[in-house]
């Protein structure tokens, strides 16, 4: 009986040692299985359009990204990188409006890209379907930062993925200046709304 009971003890701790192992890599396999990813916006297919409302009508238009290049960790929901718009190609269909908007408003010779600088998204993308998350970070116009949160929608079909965004942006309280005048009295906010399309693909993929 003594002989039988050590044999069986020497077979039992391995076998324990063994499930638990097993368990451990079921336990942990989400974590060790989530890889970094690059999210890639393709410019040519990005809407960048605002709105800003007056006492006459609402001025319309539009600006064109510059670049756009980010990395993002779904484990940690940290993001790098940066969205970048050239603050120079924004264009409201009047070229009288449009010079003072840049040359007074924007100053864009001097300050001549908007860039958003992602940290942190809260929620997550499916693989499938739509999703809606919260990406904060820092809002960098005229030359100085500003921290927002923008409320994101994403529609993915696999590794493309269609992002929306709206916000309003205090530009007045930010530190940019009213064009309103005697005849014309504009918001001191202005709506953004964004139409993107983007890849996603594995950090180490070429």
């Amino acid at each position: 009986m003594i002989r039988k009971t050590h044999s069986f003890g020497r077979l039992y701790g391995p076998f324990l040692l063994a499930v638990s192992a097993w368990l451990a890599s079921l336990i942990l396999a989400p974590a060790t299985q989530a890889q970094e990813s690059v999210i890639q916006i393709d410019p040519a297919q990005t809407k960048i359009e605002f709105s800003l409302s007056g006492t006459m009508h609402t001025v319309h238009g539009k600006f064109a990204l510059k670049n756009s290049a980010l990395r993002y960790d779904p484990s940690t929901g940290k993001i790098g990188g940066a969205i970048v718009v050239d603050a120079t190609s924004g264009d409201s269909g009047n070229s009288g409006r449009d010079a003072r908007m840049h040359r007074e408003i924007l100053e864009s010779a001097k300050f001549p890209e908007i860039v958003f600088t992602p940290a942190q998204m809260t929620g997550a993308v499916a693989a499938e379907g739509s999703s809606k998350v919260e990406v904060s970070g820092r809002f960098r116009l005229h030359g100085q930062d500003h921290d927002v949160t923008l409320p994101i929608d994403v529609k993915a079909d696999g590794k493309n993925l269609k992002i929306t965004t709206h916000i309003d942006i205090p530009y007045v309280q930010w530190g940019l200046k009213n064009p309103s005048n005697f005849f014309l009295r504009v918001a001191d906010k202005v709506a953004i709304d964004i139409q993107a399309t983007g890849h996603l693909q594995s950090a180490g993929d070429p």
